[in-house]
């Protein structure tokens, strides 16, 4: 098995893994809206895992973006592209620059 074999698994669990998580986390963030306008709380158990989403969705955004800034120049559409790669983080950029070097 080679690196590039690895590679290929490696990305694929990781985006099986990411895209509920990301769901989730934005899950958490309508839970979390919808508690401040209710005047109701989140169970103080979840501050920890509000926190990590925060900071998950911002870069998956940030990430996102770039996607959609860059995809036009690999012939991808940027707004299915960027929605991709917020969904799977860093594996839709590294793939679409990984396209870019060929």
């Amino acid at each position: 098995m080679n690196l590039k074999d690895i590679e290929k698994k490696l990305f694929t669990i990781m985006k099986f893994i990411s895209i509920p998580l990301i769901t989730s986390a934005i899950g958490l963030e309508i839970w979390n809206i919808q508690t401040v306008t209710t005047n109701s709380q989140l169970p103080s158990i979840l501050t920890p895992a509000l926190i990590i989403a925060h900071i998950a969705l911002s870069a998956h955004f940030v990430e996102g973006i770039t996607a959609a800034f860059y995809a036009p120049s690999q012939n991808q559409h940027p707004l299915k592209y960027g929605t991709y790669t917020f969904f799977v983080g860093t594996v839709g950029l590294l793939e679409l620059w990984e396209n870019h070097d060929r």
